[in-house]
């Protein structure tokens, strides 16, 4: 009896590599802050990210305009450290997409606006206590802010 010669190819993928963002908002006077930093090993496809004020108790909101619901002083999006495509902005919104492009490991990105909070207090600053519990979304993927200002969020794993 004859056995068939078996020939067997072992195939190794390569180990998906980490990836990660970090969202740390920082209150300020008369501007917040957003700082996003890819703290991931490879670098990040294009995707959206979206920063959600809504899912927080404090009520917060962007006040980008001296006609709407904030308190005081207002500030629109700007941004200080590269840059990314935004969804409109309007005063008094919960929600901002940020549309960005490959992001490489180690890179940052930062932009500045004014949040106010609409609880009965109406405050005109906002620290990273009232920021816990607003969330971001990515992909899917979803990150709850803690009471320092910080949020970190899993992007899709990636091979290269």
């Amino acid at each position: 009896m004859r056995l068939p010669l078996i020939i067997a190819c072992l195939v190794t993928a390569s180990p998906a590599l980490a990836a990660s963002l970090t969202v740390t908002f920082q209150d300020g006077a008369p501007k917040d802050r957003f700082t996003i930093v890819h703290d991931g090993s490879c670098a990040a496809a294009p995707t959206h990210l979206v920063i959600d004020l809504g899912t927080a108790p404090a009520g917060l909101i962007f006040d980008t305009t001296g006609a709407g619901a904030g308190v005081e002083v207002f500030q629109p999006l700007e941004w200080v450290t590269g840059s990314a495509r935004t969804s409109a902005v309007t005063d008094g919104d919960t929600a901002l997409t940020l549309s960005l492009d490959r992001i490489a490991p180690g890179e940052t990105l930062a932009f500045t606006i004014d949040i106010d909070d609409t609880t009965s207090a109406r405050q005109i600053t906002v620290d990273g206590s009232e920021m816990a519990g607003a969330s971001l979304r990515m992909a899917g993927t979803e990150a709850v802010f803690d009471a320092s200002g910080r949020a970190r969020i899993d992007l899709p794993a990636c091979t290269s």
